[in-house]
């Protein structure tokens, strides 16, 4: 996988994640235990922080990055879905960002809450615990996730990373 320091900016990885050989790392990102990264990700932390927490998975094609303001962390036991784009926010614990979403700088999704596929996620908005946020931009709907939903998907991601991280092999 390519990992790469910018200035004194280096990747942190738990021995215990999985970065996918395809994915790139740049800079101060952190990727906590039974973390996934998947191909063609890119995670740059070049200006700020990235977290991402344990067993986590950033899948196919996401892009995050941090800016010189805002860090961006996602917790734990999240799914951050094929081709996000997240920036400068913060996604709490068991939080699921859909396939395509955009979540934009000083965004809050609070634990449990959902960005639906395609969404996006204007600068500053902030998604109560257990909402949707869907559409372009965002509308919110209180309280329509279930506690604990994304509780399988999470637990397909960790046991997919082990099985990647001991079976995967190259064949050209």
């Amino acid at each position: 996988m390519p990992l790469y320091a910018i200035g004194d900016r280096e990747p942190s990885i738990h021995p215990d994640a999985f970065v996918h050989p395809d994915a790139v790392i740049i800079g101060l990102v952190e990727v906590g235990a039974e973390a996934s990264v998947w191909p063609t990700a890119v995670l740059r932390g070049d200006d700020g922080r990235i977290v991402i927490g344990p067993r986590t998975s950033i899948q196919d094609g996401t892009v995050i990055h941090a800016t010189l303001i805002e860090d961006t962390v996602i917790g734990a036991d999240c799914v951050v879905g094929h081709n996000a784009h997240l920036e400068g926010c913060v996604v709490e614990d068991g939080s699921l960002v859909g396939s395509g979403s955009t979540v934009l700088n000083g965004a809050t999704v609070r634990g449990g809450a959902l960005v639906g596929a395609g969404a996006l996620v204007p600068p500053g908005t902030e998604v109560p615990a257990r909402a949707m946020a869907l559409g372009v931009p965002a509308k919110i709907r209180p309280d329509a996730v279930d506690e604990d939903a994304f509780a399988t998907n999470v637990a397909v991601y960790v046991e997919r990373a082990a099985a990647y991280k001991t079976g995967l092999r190259r064949l050209d």
